[in-house]
């Protein structure tokens, strides 16, 4: 527990990616140290913007540093990972507050804006 008691993660999705980033690593996709500089390049990254101490922005290098990583063992590809993020923004506005989002909403809104 935290001396502050604040919860260990401000938003689901930052406990997801999280937990993401032990089980690719317990399938063997990375090691421990190449997580820890991958995690550390993209924080630099931030740091060099300007935006590292910005709210949120430790775990969106998180998600970065895990594209990254993908993308560089040929696990995904970039145009891949995009099409899933702008899905998961799709669906995200999709959905009404207080409901699960489903991914799948997110690729028929996207399928439906590309295609007219």
């Amino acid at each position: 527990m935290h001396g502050d008691h604040q919860p260990p993660f401000e938003a689901p999705w930052q406990a997801q990616a999280f937990a993401l980033a032990v089980h690719l690593n317990q399938r063997g996709l990375f090691t421990w140290s190449e997580w820890a500089a991958a995690l550390a390049a993209e924080r630099r990254r931030s740091a060099e913007a300007g935006v590292a101490d910005e709210p949120q922005q430790y775990y969106l290098d998180w998600l970065q540093a895990l594209e990254r990583l993908l993308t560089e063992r040929g696990e995904a590809a970039a145009d891949e990972l995009g099409t899933f993020r702008e899905a998961w923004v799709a669906a995200y506005e999709a959905t009404p507050h207080g409901h699960p989002v489903r991914l799948e909403k997110g690729f028929d809104a996207l399928s439906r804006s590309r295609h007219g």
